[in-house]
């Protein structure tokens, strides 16, 4: 198989990866569907190519994290039975990073939009 292929076939495991996380994990559904929401609301308002981008980043950000979140417990799980409290603690604080990275990308959503919506809604 060539580079290509290889790279193809690579992009496959990967989308087989989101398509688990997706039907196994409720928050990272709704964060998809948040993330099309602010996607869509990207283009009916006139954002700067700057304040896409850092939207983008935002989202892939929170994405991302939610995604770690779920390595983690999928392998914490493997060792709860041999190990003690520890395992409850690893799984909030990586619940507590994509909670942190999920308000600061409120917040960046609210310092970018709110200044659009106004002639948005003024037309």
């Amino acid at each position: 198989m060539n580079a290509v292929g290889r790279f193809f076939h690579s992009l496959k495991f990967a989308f087989r990866g989101l398509l688990r996380v997706a039907r196994s994990e409720q928050n990272f559904r709704l964060e998809l569907l948040a993330a099309t929401a602010v996607i869509a609301a990207m283009f009916l308002l006139e954002l700067s190519w700057v304040e896409r981008a850092v939207l983008f980043l935002a989202i892939a950000l929170v994405l991302v994290l939610e995604l770690m979140n779920s390595i983690f417990e999928r392998m914490v799980d493997l060792l709860k039975p041999r190990i003690h409290h520890y395992v409850e603690e690893i799984k909030d604080v990586m619940a507590g990073s994509v909670l942190v990275a999920a308000i600061a990308s409120v917040v960046i959503g609210v310092l970018i939009f709110w200044p659009h919506l106004g002639k948005f809604i003024g037309r």
